[in-house]
């Protein structure tokens, strides 16, 4: 993975300038270790899925950060609990020095905790994620993300560019962001790698994470997701179709959004002037990996499922909100849905203030398409909303709705 643009590199340098530590974390084979790689100057870096790395902190961990006060980073650091009230106490011993520490972790939902109670005040948490569209094309930052995150008007995304034809996003879509796959560029290749990343995750990083899981339930609640993915979720449906209870399914969701396989997206139902439906929705993050749990392996298979809406409206959204972490932007995602179907894909709130965005596969909107987001628009005073289709150029739809092609993104 030598080499790749990653776009969160100069936030993590720009973080590492302010906090005397930096936890970045992401779901496994990202790419955080080769990211930790390719910061600027000597870094010692220690992998605790080493067993001589694990037992050299394991030790003695205060003696360890004593021995090693700078430039140390540390990978997969879920799997040494004992670290973090060291490692606070190795940040307090000269607590104005800014970036001495990186950790990363993935898999495992009581990371962010740990970090949290031992680390407050003294850690920025970065958040990277597989390739996104623009990383995997070899292309630098969108300003598609500069203008969401700031207080641009509808106006400006017109002069955006369209710098992707719809193959490569089609075949960005089919493939997935991991990083590997892309790198080896086989088609066979990808498919057994993703066989036996599914495998590892359910077969070693859950075990090792939560002892008591019942594997077979959640294999079979992993394959369910693919299946779901893009659809209000039924907590009761989806208990009954697994055979447990709603309190175990909804911990399993909570499993899956917590290793970061899963995106949780909460219904929006501030302000509601209209009643509005409150389950929650989410999605698989990577589509790569919803392709190959749906068995489709190309892209007119794609194209004919059923699915395929869900699977490019999860598409879209995770590629926002990528852009968005990269940069370091602070939000809350949300979809909407109102009792009589009026629908938002995505929701976002943040410093930028309430922003709707709603996703077509199609190139063009009639008007009776956009009237769920432009009455979101009306409705909340928001300064506009983005339909996001596979138009060829940025264009007004409406007074305060702007159509944003994919190839800008």
């Amino acid at each position: 993975m030598q080499g790749m643009n990653r776009h969160t590199l100069p936030l993590v340098q720009e973080l590492l300038g302010l906090f005397p530590c930096v936890a970045i974390v992401g779901v496994r084979q990202c790419g955080k270790t080769t990211l930790l790689k390719q910061l600027p100057g000597e870094w010692r870096l220690h992998d605790l899925e080493k067993m001589a790395d694990m037992e050299a902190i394991a030790r003695d961990p205060d003696l360890f950060f004593r021995l090693h006060p700078d430039r140390v980073a540390i990978d997969e650091c879920q799997l040494q609990p004992r670290l973090f009230p060291a490692l606070r106490v190795a940040i307090d011993s000269d607590r104005q020095r800014p970036g001495r520490y990186v950790i990363t972790g993935s898999s495992s939902p009581d990371l962010l905790a740990a970090v949290s109670e031992s680390l407050a005040g003294r850690v920025a948490i970065v958040e990277l994620s597989p390739l996104g569209l623009a990383e995997a094309h070899g292309l630098p930052p969108s300003g598609f993300f500069q203008y969401l995150a700031g207080r641009a008007s509808a106006h400006d995304y017109l002069d955006l560019p369209v710098r992707l034809a719809p193959t490569p996003i089609h075949d960005y879509w089919l493939r997935g962001g991991y990083p590997e796959p892309w790198l080896k560029n086989q088609p066979r290749f990808a498919r057994l790698w993703m066989q036996n990343y599914l495998q590892t995750y359910l077969d070693r990083d859950l075990p090792r994470l939560f002892p008591g899981l019942d594997r077979e339930k959640f294999r079979l609640f992993a394959n369910m997701l693919a299946h779901v993915s893009g659809s209000i979720i039924n907590y009761s449906e989806v208990a009954r179709s697994l055979g447990v209870s709603q309190p175990t399914t909804r911990d399993y969701f909570r499993i899956a959004d917590g290793t970061f396989l899963w995106r949780h997206l909460p219904a929006y139902d501030k302000d509601a002037v209209k009643r509005v439906v409150k389950h929650p929705k989410g999605h698989l993050r990577d589509s790569g990996l919803l392709h190959h749990l749906l068995r489709l392996q190309d892209m007119d298979q794609l194209r004919a499922h059923p699915g395929m809406g869900a699977s490019w409206e999860g598409l879209a959204t995770e590629t926002v909100l990528r852009g968005l972490d990269a940069q370091g932007t602070d939000y809350q995602a949300y979809h909407y849905r109102t009792s009589a179907g009026a629908e938002v894909d995505l929701v976002l709130e943040g410093e930028f203030g309430l922003i709707p965005i709603e996703v077509k596969y199609t190139q063009h909107v009639d008007s009776r398409g956009l009237r769920a987001i432009r009455d979101f628009v009306n409705e909340r005073g928001c300064p506009y909303g983005i339909v996001l289709n596979n138009d060829e150029k940025p264009r007004m739809l409406d007074e305060k709705v702007v159509g944003v092609p994919a190839g800008c993104l």
